[in-house]
């Protein structure tokens, strides 16, 4: 598999891989030509500097396409606080945007059980989705799912399951995971794969660590064409893998009583995702405290177009890729790939 998409491809895939809440081609697309560029937009888009804690935490609504190669090597010059600030605000709208995901399907699974209690029925595109997401979560096989019916007793058990395994992940603690596996975007695994949460894979596919432990067989780390995929899949994997399910299980708790769902707190039902088991717990957290990010998680997107960024490398190199993304634009390439591929 091909991991270093060209930056054509890149687009693409990032441009066609979301929600299709607008149009692409109304969209805009942002060119950044290295550090400098980067830290003027945010600046430009008020997204830098000290927030304030107990304020609304309001995001630009802003996906971020790819991690350059060039951030491996520019992000060592920076002071450690630029360099932490710069992951984090140009990955905390993928996961606010992760998060509005869940909550539109969350709203659609509780309208299907509305429409089962009421005796009215499922239509049979929402049964579709209903049997692809109990697919993908775990809860039933490809053949018990495909044999879902209209009118069957158990659909109503196979929501409530999914609606207790598909919930809201506090941004604080996906910011810190992202930034404890991925060395803040600057790990082999990231920049080569987009790979943010250190998620294994089998089967010969994905990028080969370094030193492969033989006796786990022929592990790999899971690689993504984009990084809104990479926080995709850690979702779903906390989601579905039987491994978590003390996380999901707290998550549960905590609303059944009412508590707020906090980074800190959710934090504890994750011992099972690293072998250090109790220490890992300890290290996200301090993580958590010490860069305060337990602030985000109650962040919101603003009520703003959305946009999408893509790196290059110096000023230079994004001179030529906006002509590259006006020709797309131009050609509705773009908007054809979009209307085939309607991806959630």
């Amino acid at each position: 598999m091909r991991f270093r998409l060209t930056i054509r491809a890149a687009l693409i895939l990032a441009l066609c891989a979301l929600l299709p809440m607008t149009r692409v081609s109304a969209q805009e697309v942002v060119v950044l030509g290295g550090i400098e560029d980067a830290k003027q937009w945010l600046a430009d888009n008020d997204w830098w500097g000290e927030e304030k804690r107990g304020e609304q935490l309001e995001v630009p609504r802003a996906i971020v396409t790819g991690i350059h190669p060039s951030w491996r090597k520019t992000s060592q010059a920076l002071p450690v606080s630029d360099k932490k600030e710069i992951f984090y605000r140009f990955m905390l709208p993928l996961v606010v945007h992760a998060n509005k995901m869940v909550l539109d399907r969350r709203s659609r699974l509780e309208t299907a059980r509305r429409q089962i209690e009421s005796g009215e029925g499922i239509p049979t595109e929402e049964l579709q989705a209903i049997a692809d997401g109990a697919v993908l979560l775990r809860v039933l096989s490809r053949e018990e799912a495909d044999a879902l019916k209209p009118g069957d007793s158990g659909i109503g058990d196979v929501i409530d399951e999914l609606l207790y395994r598909l919930d809201v992940i506090p941004p604080g603690l996906v910011l810190g995971q992202a930034a404890y596996e991925s060395g803040y975007g600057t790990s082999r695994f990231a920049v080569e794969g987009n790979a943010l949460f250190g998620q294994w894979t089998y089967g010969g596919q994905g990028l080969k660590p370094e030193q492969q432990r033989k006796e786990l067989g022929d592990h790999r780390i899971a690689a993504f064409d984009w990084p809104f995929d990479s926080v995709r899949g850690y979702y779903i994997n906390l989601s579905s893998h039987p491994a978590y399910e003390e996380f999901r299980k707290l998550r549960a708790q905590l609303k059944a009583k009412g508590k707020p769902l906090t980074s800190l707190a959710l934090a504890d039902g994750l011992e099972s995702y690293s072998e250090r088991g109790q220490e890992y717990v300890d290290t996200l957290k301090g993580i958590i405290r010490t860069n305060k990010l337990d602030m985000c998680d109650d962040a919101v997107s603003r009520d703003e177009p959305l946009r999408f960024l893509v790196g290059a490398g110096d000023p230079a190199a994004a001179e030529k890729l906006r002509s590259e993304v006006e020709d797309l634009r131009a050609s509705g390439e773009v908007e054809r790939i979009m209307q085939r591929m309607r991806l959630d």
